[in-house]
């Protein structure tokens, strides 16, 4: 698996329509989503395309997401979010500055702002998921 950092090596290095091919790119990678879990629920709220995240019960206690979106740059938008919590557990999550991890990226300044309009909401989304899963303190 490619490290955020790696991800923002190459994407710092690449022009503009490298930089949405390799969006596609991440976007592709992420493992597929059952129908099933595309629901009115898992739906996040504010993007101009659609957008899928449910939370994948894994064997450990990091947190483990499924996502899909039904326009390919959104869905390596999505991929790009999710990759800033992987392996980290709910509480770790909560802790990481999400949109700190993505400022180096740019992304508003990258893509239209139909593109990036839904982002705090799949950050809301994935933070609320943490702190349900997160132990009471």
């Amino acid at each position: 698996m490619t490290s955020l950092a790696e991800i923002h090596e190459e994407f710092d290095f690449l022009d503009a329509d490298d930089r949405y091919r390799l969006l596609i790119d991440l976007g592709k990678q992420l493992p597929p989503m059952p129908d099933a879990l595309k629901s009115d629920v898992t739906l996040v709220r504010g993007c101009s395309a659609s957008v899928w995240v449910y939370p994948a019960a894994g064997d450990s206690e990091a947190l483990s997401f499924l996502a899909d979106s039904n326009a390919a740059i959104t869905k390596g938008i999505i991929a790009l979010v999710l990759k800033t919590v992987e392996g980290k557990s709910a509480a770790e999550v909560l802790a990481t500055d999400i949109e700190g991890e993505l400022a180096p990226f740019d992304l508003k300044a990258q893509l239209s702002s139909n593109r990036t309009q839904g982002i705090p909401n799949m950050i809301s989304l994935i933070k609320e998921t943490a702190a349900r899963y997160a132990p009471a303190a």
